[in-house]
């Protein structure tokens, strides 16, 4: 099975449009505290099962799904849970992830106090 790939810049275009999608993050909560991209939800790889359905309440929405980057699998592993449960059907996975995002010089949030 192959999920989709979402490259950074149409990911870039997708949010500036204001179109409607949901972001999340497939690392751990630490990681995900430390930095994400902005708005992303934290669904770490492992426990897509027990979230997904709070994380993503509607089946139909535009996912992304990214990690560290390119040689970290948990947001590949996270994606393909989410289309073996059968509940979304528009899972994109922005491979490249985090690094990538932030070696662009894009902003990134955190949750750690300054």
């Amino acid at each position: 099975m192959s999920v989709p790939r979402i490259a950074r810049e149409e990911l870039v275009a997708r949010i500036d449009a204001g179109t409607d999608l949901t972001i999340v993050e497939a690392l751990g909560p630490t990681y995900y505290a430390d930095a994400h991209l902005p708005g992303a939800r934290n669904l770490p790889h492992d426990r897509v099962d027990e979230l997904a359905s709070d994380i993503l309440p509607n089946k139909h929405d535009f996912v992304v799904v990214y990690c560290a980057n390119t040689p970290c699998p948990n947001s590949d592993v996270a994606a393909r849970r989410l289309v073996e449960l059968g509940y979304y059907t528009n899972v994109h996975e922005y491979v490249e992830g985090k690094q990538d995002w932030a070696e662009a010089g894009l902003p990134l949030e955190s949750d750690v106090p300054a």
